[in-house]
């Protein structure tokens, strides 16, 4: 896709990856609307407060937009919210907020997005790893994560005959205001950095490259591009960390050893 002069919208617009994506987009030549609860920070051509969670605000952000630019060739569905709670203190108001905004919200945004993209476009939704890994105290964000996969797939398959792309990005651990309660955990972010492939914590910028390469992928559908730096290709049956924390003369023989999972 030519992104130059093409008509963008992206929910959660004003913080995290949603706010590097805007600016990414206007860096290609971009017009861009930006929804979000909270709009005050948000650099845009349009900025439209908008809570996904209550689906006439979605309706009439997303035709606003639509009008205001002439048209719309890329959504950006970004916006989301986390928590951590055990399963079994979990309230159904929780589980209800969290996906309220995470999987209706992103269903809501992809159907009207959809609708006002009346000559094909690209839709990128933002997933995550989390709803790939099995992480305690956050049931209902992979939960919703999960559901935001799944749901990225069947549109892509619906709307390919009218020239929609579906996409989705999966974020790994990524240092944006969302994660800055989990930097109260001790050791959690160096744990994260020590696990990662790449030695570092993502960036808002490393996701919102993600995102504008989907947007390009003209032969590109239904797909989830994980950019999380390698870390999900940890694991924890690996042979060889147990070899570096315990070295001495029990460490296994570099060749000719068999392991068994």
């Amino acid at each position: 896709m030519e992104l130059e002069g093409a008509a963008a919208l992206v929910t959660g617009g004003a913080s995290g990856i949603g706010a590097a994506t805007v600016g990414a987009l206007q860096a290609e030549g971009c017009r861009v609307a930006v929804l979000d609860r909270e709009p005050g920070a948000a650099k845009a051509d349009v900025v439209i407060e908008c809570d996904v969670a209550e689906e006439e605000q979605v309706v009439d952000a997303v035709a606003a937009a639509r009008d205001h630019l002439g048209g719309l060739d890329v959504a950006v569905l970004s916006a989301g919210v986390g928590g951590g709670m055990p399963l079994i203190d979990m309230t159904t108001q929780e589980w209800d907020r969290v996906h309220a905004v995470n999987l209706r919200g992103v269903f809501v945004s992809l159907r009207e997005s959809a609708k006002a993209m009346t000559s094909g476009g690209s839709i990128v939704t933002v997933a995550s790893v989390s709803a790939f890994t099995t992480e305690r105290w956050i049931a209902h964000y992979s939960a919703s994560k999960a559901g935001v996969v799944a749901l990225t797939r069947t549109a892509a398959r619906e709307l390919g005959p009218s020239g929609i792309r579906v996409n989705a990005v999966a974020p790994g651990v990524t240092d944006t205001p969302m994660f800055a309660q989990s930097k109260t955990l001790p050791g959690f972010a160096e744990q994260v950095v020590s696990r990662t492939a790449l030695g570092r914590l993502g960036t808002a910028d490393d996701l919102a490259e993600a995102v504008i390469g989907l947007c390009r992928m003209d032969w590109v559908t239904g797909q989830v591009l994980i950019a999380d730096g390698g870390l999900t290709r940890w694991s924890p049956l690996d042979p060889l960390e147990a070899s570096e924390r315990e070295p001495g003369p029990e460490r296994p023989a570099a060749e000719g050893g068999r392991t068994g999972r």
